[in-house]
């Protein structure tokens, strides 16, 4: 993903919105890059501009070298929202294969894709349960397996696991950074967790208030395979010190 000079406004009956202003940022295939900063910086936004769910008013972007719109209907990603957004009346393996079904899949193609995923997101034997028969972490589990679904080369993730307990969390952390690895998917993270970012990423953009501008890209030194307990190492605390110190910095700025 290649971004330059991207800007973004709303209008508004009470007047312009400045939602985005001269984003720059490339995101290189294999990343794992997460979006910290105030609530409303623009972190969302710039995720569903990148999904082409939203129109720049100035500057340019391209995922895979197409428009975000073209590589929408490429099926270049696959998007991960706050909520599950899983429908109750449809089992689990029946949630998964409804954007499986719109493509116009096989029933053979949509049920061996549905195992692979459940598979990957260590699901297996829960296919044929209801959404309500699940923990929340099994729901966001099967919400980032219909994404994986379309078995795009991206994952765009909107603070997919922000409303679970922490003991919950730390442990999709975990798996989430196992499933990247095992599938060398290039992922977009938004979090307003400093130690997730620190924790998940090869790249860290640290946003301002709006209007949302990028105030550091950090590059992690952390290795790629990381145990729950490198957060007590002397180079996971200097990124986090790194993180807050960019997000005190925008605040100042704006």
């Amino acid at each position: 993903m290649e971004a330059r000079a991207l800007d973004l406004t709303f209008e508004t009956g009470d007047g312009p919105v400045h939602a985005l202003r001269d984003v720059n940022l490339t995101i290189n295939s294999g990343d794992f890059v997460s979006f910290i900063g105030p609530s409303g910086c623009g972190k969302t936004t710039f995720l569903r501009v990148m999904a082409g769910l939203e129109t720049p008013t100035a500057g340019d972007i391209t995922v895979n070298g197409m428009s975000p719109d073209e590589a929408r209907r490429a099926r270049a990603y696959g998007y991960v929202f706050q909520a599950a957004g899983l429908y109750p009346w449809r089992t689990i393996a029946r949630n998964i294969q409804l954007p499986l079904e719109i493509m116009g899949l096989s029933k053979s193609e949509r049920q061996e894709r549905t195992d692979r995923v459940l598979s990957l997101v260590d699901l297996e034997g829960f296919g044929g349960k209801y959404p309500w028969q699940l923990s929340g972490g099994m729901q966001q589990r099967a919400s980032i397996a219909r994404a994986l679904a379309f078995d795009a080369e991206i994952l765009l993730m909107d603070e997919p696991f922000g409303a679970l307990d922490e003991i919950v969390r730390d442990k999709l952390n975990e798996e989430l950074l196992d499933l990247w690895a095992r599938t060398d998917k290039t992922i977009a993270f938004v979090t307003h967790s400093i130690p997730e970012a620190v924790f998940l990423s090869t790249k860290i953009v640290v946003m301002s208030p709006r209007p949302g501008r990028i105030t550091d890209v950090i590059e992690s030194p952390l290795p790629k395979d990381r145990p729950l307990d490198i957060r007590d190492s002397r180079e996971f605390i200097e990124i986090a010190h790194r993180v807050r110190d960019g997000l005190r910095a925008g605040a100042k700025e704006s």
